[in-house]
């Protein structure tokens, strides 16, 4: 995989070559001759990025990099050449030949002004590693690339794409479902997913999304995932429920939750975890039952959560200490009176039913605002005339 030490005759390779690709891409081998003899680095760079989308250039990709790239590879920006690299490294039908070939790379990046470079190289080579059963490497590879990451105050943002989505993939692997929520919603952020991502990819890429979700153990706010676009295409799909019931969840709307475990059977991780489902249900009705009160009425019989939460009354107040250890509240508990009182709830990215609440809440507040500066004005009007 690594540049032969041999002189390249690319005249000759480049007039072989046009001779043996499809005729709409005999053009860019003309090009490329022309490009080359006046030293147009830049212009042919772009030229070889243009090339390499076009589909039918996959079977010539490593022999025009083999030959023709590596001639002048010095002269190429290095994250064009990662990308270039990337590309041809993914038509190798063995994931070790894809590994050794991009090892070759970061050699070539791996200097003090090149480090954005070098962390996307890494990355990339990571990722062949992680699915060939490398865990351990690829968990080595991101903890390197996390630390070079923190010393910039910024990069390009393919580079961040790739360190999130490759730590993403490792993160699901190992069935950490909160890192791999964390990385994929942040590897979202660094793409456009209709331009990036097949219609397919963006289906598995939300249904993973939604099982770190409900399973991830510290998880308890999904307003992000509900407003991004990549649920809506889950539309006209067999998983649309699945998109009910994460609103469910996030409103802690329970009886949604169990109109809908019917199809819990169609998903085997779900069913497996139904108790624990079940308890984040009620964890999320009561922070929805406190986030719904105005900020003077946060103290909650263990009645009324037992009303919303649907649990016996003897098992309320083992739920709200879970919720105080998870800090999803803060407060006390009463064990005398039997009530709950809450000081913070935990911050939360809203839904529109939410908002809607939210702004009620801020009408009767200004409402009550307004009467008390009416009282005021009224009764000590004779004071301040004075």
């Amino acid at each position: 995989m690594q540049r032969m030490d041999v002189d390249l005759d690319v005249p000759a390779f480049l007039n072989s070559e046009k001779q043996n690709v499809p005729s709409n891409l005999q053009h860019y081998y003309v090009d490329f001759e022309e490009l080359y003899d006046r030293k147009l680095w830049h212009q042919l760079t772009q030229k070889v990025l243009e090339y390499l989308n076009e589909p039918e250039s996959g079977p010539h990709q490593v022999s025009l990099f083999q030959k023709f790239v590596v001639d002048w590879e010095s002269k190429i920006n290095k994250l064009s050449l990662v990308y270039i690299g990337l590309t041809t490294a993914r038509k190798f039908t063995e994931l070790q030949d894809s590994v050794n070939f991009l090892s070759d790379i970061i050699t070539k990046v791996d200097t003090p002004e090149t480090k954005d470079a070098y962390v996307y190289a890494v990355m990339e080579a990571a990722y062949f590693k992680l699915l060939m059963g490398q865990t351990e490497e690829t968990k080595k590879s991101i903890d390197e690339c996390e630390k070079i990451l923190d010393q910039f105050d910024s990069v390009e943002t393919v580079i961040y794409a790739s360190f999130y989505r490759v730590s993403a993939e490792y993160f699901k692997a190992e069935a950490d479902y909160a890192q791999y929520y964390k990385g994929a919603l942040l590897y979202l952020a660094c793409i456009d997913i209709n331009k990036q991502l097949t219609k397919k990819e963006r289906e598995d890429r939300a249904f993973d999304l939604a099982i770190a979700a409900l399973l991830g153990s510290t998880i308890y706010n999904f307003g992000e995932l509900l407003m991004h676009p990549i649920l809506d295409s889950w539309t006209g799909t067999e998983h649309e429920w699945l998109r009910t019931l994460l609103f469910a969840f996030n409103a802690g709307d329970i009886g949604k939750f169990e109109s809908l475990a019917g199809h819990f059977s169609e998903l085997p991780v779900l069913q497996q975890n139904l108790d624990a489902l079940s308890r984040k249900i009620c964890l999320m009705s009561l922070i929805e039952a406190v986030f719904k009160r105005s900020g003077d009425n946060r103290s909650i019989p263990f009645s009324h959560i037992a009303a919303e939460t649907r649990l016996p009354n003897d098992e309320v107040e083992h739920l709200v200490m879970k919720a105080l250890s998870l800090n999803l509240i803060r407060g006390s508990i009463d064990q005398v009176d039997q009530t709950v009182n809450v000081t913070w709830v935990q911050p939360r990215v809203l839904d529109r039913d939410q908002i809607d609440g939210m702004r009620k809440r801020l009408d009767t507040w200004n409402r009550d605002v307004n009467k008390i500066a009416t009282f005021v004005q009224q009764e000590g009007g004779e004071v301040f005339a004075q």
